[in-house]
């Protein structure tokens, strides 16, 4: 079941990769919908069967490269479950989303669809060269979204910074992966395998360089400070779907990377290091919501608060790294907090992005500036957008508080002064969300000169972008206002984890 959802998006791309291009857009726009819709309703069923405290479930292990220690090896838990799950809706969304999209739709939609099929892959692996295929494949796909929809030539030179940035990561974190390798007796890169090896226990400093070199690939994809600079470019000249899966899954890549392959694999590195991990997520938090506060561009401030919220992420899971002056629950706590954190930015940031392409059909800019009194013009653009950016800044009834309340409390037990450094960026982020949708959203009407809208209309969401952006936002509420369906299955696994770091 695991290899049918992760394959069936890719399997349907290659059927409408060979049928003729003359065929009507709408058809490959809605075999895409409907093709996410089939992937979302098979993960609900595995999620209604799934066993929180069964381990691994759903896995599968076959000889791929045997005598490489490779091996087609799938399986998920409560760390990966949520983020199969997320990223299924968010696939969905961009496909509603994109119904209306006419540039080259085969080709579009068939990027989409390998684009699915990599991320359900990656977080389904459990063989480290499994894992690496995916990263990269990632980084390929998204490069042609970039360059290939964006807005005009600086998105083919965002795309290019992108995919140059990230692959330089992806092959530092590929030594770290040989490192684990030459370090295990025998030889294997499967996760369950060196999970229970820990082959670097006791290893000094081989295990600081492998840790260092996982780390780098793994914050150059997250991205924490300061290997963010390749981000705010390539979300701003990306179309909106692009956006939303990059900020929504694409992110998760590097912080999943941490607790899945970091933290599990060489427990006694990131106990030492914790620190170290502790300080990145503080100050990428900060300098993520500072640097957002100063953005004239709507699109490019959403970019910047996706490095504040993944800096909460770091600072979680290197709390969880902190033995003394802690106990397991808190630590446990701090770890539940960072994957319903991925959960909740890949939910609330999507839709987002996806408002933000709705801004950019109706007038042709990301400016705040140059837009104003939207609210009455579009009331329902502007009650949907003031949810998300109240979601985003972590109101309680929504997913974000619940994520975030996780990681200060469990966090703050041994590091006061880093959450309370991390706290203070959650009012930088309302100041900023406040101020756009005051300016953009109140006072007299005011749109760009030109664009698609300057003689004075703004047309309001329709029922496309109304369906692929506000079941975001309901989930993201059922999450904040009763969120134990969510974590009874992330809890559990969180505590094995805890109990794995403190061997």
């Amino acid at each position: 079941m695991l290899s049918l959802i992760t394959f069936l998006p890719a399997a349907a791309g290659v059927i409408l990769a060979a049928l003729p291009a003359r065929l009507p857009a709408k058809f490959f726009l809605r075999a895409w919908v409907a093709v996410a819709a089939v992937d979302l309703a098979l993960v609900v069923a595995l999620w209604v069967a799934y066993n929180p405290h069964g381990g691994y479930a759903y896995g599968e292990n076959l000889r791929w490269i045997p005598d490489a220690g490779v091996g087609y090896h799938v399986g998920v838990d409560g760390l990966s479950l949520p983020l199969v799950a997320v990223t299924c809706v968010l696939f969905l969304a961009c496909g509603i989303y994109s119904l209306g999209e006419t540039r080259r739709p085969r080709t579009y939609v068939c990027l989409f669809l390998g684009l699915q099929t990599v991320c359900v892959g990656l977080f389904a692996a459990l063989d480290l060269v499994l894992f690496f295929v995916f990263f990269d494949l990632s980084i390929v796909g998204m490069y042609f979204v970039i360059a290939g929809w964006g807005h005009g030539e600086a998105a083919r030179a965002a795309a290019l910074k992108f995919f140059l940035y990230t692959f330089v990561g992806s092959l530092v974190l590929l030594l770290g992966f040989i490192g684990l390798y030459l370090a295990a007796k025998p030889h294997t890169f499967d996760i369950v395998v060196l999970t229970r090896a820990d082959p670097l226990a006791g290893r000094g400093a081989y295990a600081t360089v492998v840790l260092a070199a996982i780390a780098v690939g793994l914050a150059i994809k997250t991205p924490t400070v300061p290997f963010h600079t390749w981000l705010p470019p390539a979300h701003s000249e990306a179309p909106a779907a692009g956006s939303a899966i990059l900020a929504g899954v694409l992110l998760k890549f590097g912080t999943y990377g941490f607790v899945r392959i970091a933290m599990p694999l060489l427990p006694g590195a990131w106990r030492a290091y914790a620190l170290v991990f502790i300080i990145v997520g503080a100050v990428s938090a900060v300098y993520g919501a500072l640097v957002a506060l100063a953005q004239p561009n709507f699109k490019r401030m959403i970019a910047y608060t996706s490095v504040n919220h993944m800096g909460f992420v770091i600072l979680g899971v290197g709390a969880a790294g902190v033995l003394a002056g802690t106990d397991a629950q808190s630590r446990s706590l701090a770890v539940t907090g960072a994957v319903t954190q991925m959960v909740s930015h890949g939910l609330i940031t999507g839709a987002l992005f996806l408002l933000s392409g709705v801004l950019w059909e109706r007038t042709g800019s990301y400016q705040i500036d140059d837009h104003s009194g939207l609210a009455h013009r579009a009331p329902a653009f502007a009650g949907v957008t003031a949810v998300a950016a109240l979601a985003s800044l972590g109101i309680p009834g929504l997913s974000g508080f619940i994520a975030e309340f996780q990681i200060f409390t469990g966090s703050i037990a041994s590091q006061v002064a880093a959450t309370a450094v991390a706290v203070a960026s959650i009012v930088i982020t309302a100041g900023l969300f406040l101020r756009a949708l005051q300016r953009m959203l109140a006072g007299p009407l005011r749109l760009p000169a030109t664009g698609p809208d300057a003689g004075g209309r703004f047309a309001d969401l329709t029922a496309r972008e109304a369906v692929s952006v506000v079941p975001l936002l309901i989930v993201s509420a059922a999450i904040g206002v009763a969120p134990r369906w969510l974590l009874d299955v992330i809890e559990p696994a969180a505590r094995h984890l805890v109990g794995l770091v403190a061997r």
